[in-house]
């Protein structure tokens, strides 16, 4: 997924705020299948009829893509609410997809019921359809600006003015009136972005190397190891969530609230909360993310946050709530948006920069005059006598299956005039206006998106949406509704920008392994559609199932949900709202995070890698460094494995992870159903220091 998925925000993450963009993972997956990629691939499936496009599209892939969906969904929404990162679960979604059709063809073939065998092209489509659908717990906004318009994060950010509390009916209406548009704005470039520009776009080049070594006999039976491997690693971790379940019948109960590092370090957020998902997230992400994570977690609560709370009476009154923006939880959220905007806005005009650079050399080297090679339109020089068999099969199988221009134009027409004509009815502080120019700007942010993805594998979704939030906040103004119309703005903007670059990544997959660009488009829409319900639903039993969903000290904090909503007031209020000090330090912290990013570029790839990660530092701001502990525990397990035997790690590491996410995520769904039907664990398991402990027994023992 990558991702924007996603944005992983490293979350925002790191899509580069990465949501996806694992270098590391991406050799990981290249090296399942990389030798077969390093000789010509096609040779090997040169007998191997290509079905057409309607063939490509069984009832049993998109079967088991919605199934595969709401695991997902729920894997994304569970670490959207917690802290926000997201890495690529590419490895385990194909994994597991593979798995089930061919236990499906399996099956059917001993019983002389297969019609059709199960084909790479079909694998590609169940890839595609999973990662739109789950792609939507991201890009749908339920840990960002969609549950910052709500009532509880409004109340968590001290001002309850502008709100909208979520409804299944309209969140699912405002999703599919959104989702859809960026499909249709970058279909009429497709050859130009794949073949004549020859874009890498990384994630999907990585995915479609996976797809094709599971095609073939010896990626066959490492598919077939991995996949029985993340299943024992997800046993496990389910199991491990259901077994911690019974010790936390109150707040601050069980395993996760265990002063591993000492009373006063737990205080702080420094702790080992013994999170499988945490581990294993670890364990798929670069090492710079995570130890960026853990300085950035340092930084703020071991050093900043006890300084500034010495400050109490002097910088903010000393009897504010713990929770009010006007005290320390202000310099909390307010210190880690300068350093996610300066991240954001200087990588943002990075990416905007060589996107403009490459695509003036390219179309300099093609000498195409004004006149761009849209879809319709074949070109003579698309292949040469030079170009390999592999590319000349490629290029002739992509061009085949045409989606006319007049269709694309006329779809984002029609879903930008139904669309205008409803968001106001969803939102009415998001005038019609507001939204036309939206859209006037829309296509183009969504080609820069996409193509900069394809040179750097880097989606800045989110850093579109927060400037939609500053621009259309200020429009509207405070005494309009500008918090929620920036909000919503952000909505729709992030919506098009992303689901553009995926489609982008989608069709790179699809050319590498021979699917039509028809059937990866369609697969694209019916993931969409599928994301549009299931993961509504999926928030939805959160937010009745765990009440306290979107508090700072709760098991879900929401952490970029209280970022977003502040980020919108910061846009219609501007600074005024800021307590004492806290401006000039955010202005600091904006400036810094603009000059590592500057020295990690200038001096190069080879020491800038162990230059930390602006936008991963900010994350433990607001929420804490505890997760950075599993985190970093998670990279450990990996350097180590990878010391003892690298080639073991490269094939095995991807499958643990995925299964220890896996199965902690879906572990919330009978935690979810068991705090719906009010069964409460039984034991609570609480640490206290000695001193604490004796008056507790005195007082339930008196002498």
């Amino acid at each position: 997924m990558a991702q924007d998925q996603r944005e992983n925000e490293v979350g925002n993450g790191w899509d580069h705020e990465q949501e996806e963009n694992d270098p590391n993972q991406k050799n990981k997956m290249r090296g399942v299948g990389g030798e077969e990629e390093a000789l010509s691939v096609e040779r090997i499936f040169e007998n191997q009829e290509v079905p057409s496009w309607r063939q490509q599209l069984t009832v049993r892939a998109f079967v088991v893509s919605f199934v595969l969906s709401i695991l997902f969904s729920f894997i994304v929404m569970k670490l959207n609410l917690t802290t926000g990162i997201i890495p690529s679960l590419n490895v385990s979604a194909g994994l597991l997809g593979f798995f089930f059709v061919k236990t499906w063809t399996k099956f059917l073939s001993k019983s002389g019921l297969l019609k059709k065998p199960f084909t790479r092209q079909e694998n590609t489509v169940i890839q595609t359809c999973v990662v739109a659908s789950s792609g939507i717990a991201f890009s749908g906004g339920f840990g960002s600006y969609l549950f910052g318009m709500s009532g509880r994060i409004a109340n968590e950010s001290s001002d309850t003015s502008d709100f909208k509390d979520p409804s299944l009916s309209w969140i699912i209406g405002f999703l599919f009136v959104v989702s859809f548009l960026g499909l249709f704005s970058v279909v009429p470039l497709r050859k130009i972005m794949i073949i004549d520009f020859k874009l890498t776009y990384p994630s999907g080049t990585a995915t479609a190397h996976l797809i094709n070594s599971f095609h073939t006999p010896e990626g066959a039976k490492l598919a077939k190891k991995q996949v029985r491997t993340l299943g024992k690693f997800f046993s496990f971790s389910f199991l491990w969530g259901f077994f911690q379940w019974f010790y936390t019948a109150e707040e601050d109960c069980g395993f996760k609230s265990f002063p591993s590092l000492g009373l006063k370090a737990y205080k702080n957020k420094f702790y080992f909360d013994f999170s499988a998902t945490y581990v294993g997230v670890g364990m798929i992400c670069p090492y710079i993310v995570n130890i960026s994570v853990l300085l950035g977690g340092i930084l703020s609560w071991g050093l900043m946050w006890p300084l500034i709370d010495n400050r109490k009476g002097d910088w903010f009154p000393s009897k504010l709530s713990p929770t009010s923006m006007h005290g320390l939880q202000g310099y909390k959220v307010f210190i880690a948006i300068a350093m996610i905007l300066g991240d954001g806005l200087y990588n943002f005009f990075k990416v905007i920069s060589r996107t403009v650079s490459g695509l003036y050399s390219q179309l300099k080297q093609k000498d195409i005059g004004v006149i761009l090679p849209v879809a319709d339109r074949s070109s003579p020089a698309s292949t040469t006598p030079e170009t390999s068999f592999d590319d000349q099969r490629r290029t002739q199988l992509f061009l085949k299956d045409q989606i006319p221009t007049w269709f694309a134009v006329a779809g984002y027409v029609a879903i930008a005039a139904i669309s205008i004509g409803t968001l106001p009815h969803i939102f009415p502080q998001l005038k019609w206006y507001y939204i036309v120019v939206i859209y006037l700007f829309a296509p183009t942010l969504a080609f820069c998106n996409a193509y900069g993805c394809g040179l750097t594998d880097w989606s800045l979704a989110s850093t579109y949406g927060k400037l939609a939030i500053f621009t259309i906040g200020a429009w509207a103004g405070a005494s309009h509704g500008g918090v929620l119309a920036g909000l919503a703005a952000c909505g729709v903007m992030m919506n098009i920008v992303s689901t553009a670059s995926d489609l982008s990544q989608d069709f790179k997959t699809g050319y590498l392994t021979l699917a039509s660009p028809r059937s990866m488009f369609v697969s694209q829409v019916i993931g969409t559609a599928m994301g549009c319900v299931v993961s509504p639903c999926v928030f939805w039993l959160f937010y009745k199932a765990f009440h306290d969903l979107g508090t700072p000290d709760s098991e879900y904090p929401a952490p970029f949900a209280v970022v977003y909503r502040n980020m919108a007031i910061l846009g219609v209020e501007g600074f005024s709202s800021l307590p004492k000090n806290c401006l000039l330090l955010c202005y600091v912290f904006f400036g810094a995070a603009i000059l590592i990013n500057l020295i990690k570029d200038c001096v190069g790839k080879q020491r800038g890698r162990f230059i930390p990660i602006p936008m991963a530092m900010a994350i433990p701001f607001y929420i804490g460094p505890y997760f950075a502990i599993d985190m970093c525990i998670g990279s450990l397990i990996l350097f180590v494995w990878e010391k003892k035997n690298k080639a073991k790690a490269d094939a095995f590491v991807p499958a643990v992870a995925s299964g220890l996410i896996c199965g902690d995520g879906i572990w919330t769904l009978p935690a979810s159903i068991l705090a719906l039907a009010g069964v409460q664990p039984p034991i609570c398991m609480k640490f206290l220091s000695r001193a604490t402990n004796a008056r507790v027994d005195n007082f339930l023992n008196p002498s």
